[in-house]
């Protein structure tokens, strides 16, 4: 199964998060220094990793690979 790399950002609006279009990257390297990169200008970031059934079109459960400041309730746990 191959794997994907994606970064996402979360903007506040008010008391809200509001997600950024998550963002593919091509390694978790890339990924990761892609989340460090915009991480100052978000209220949060999670950088994320998925095996994809091709065949079958589903994704398994998101692998973390880094995180930082606040997440909607739930992600990246």
């Amino acid at each position: 199964m191959p794997t994907l790399y994606f970064v996402q950002g979360f903007r506040a609006k008010g008391r809200k998060l509001e997600p950024d279009q998550p963002q593919a990257a091509r390694s978790a390297e890339a990924a990761i220094a892609a989340a460090e990169r915009i991480a100052p200008s978000r209220a949060g970031v999670w950088a994320y990793s998925a095996d994809v059934d091709v065949e079958a079109d589903t994704y398994d459960e998101p692998k973390v690979l880094f995180k930082a400041g606040t997440l909607p309730p739930g992600l990246a746990e």
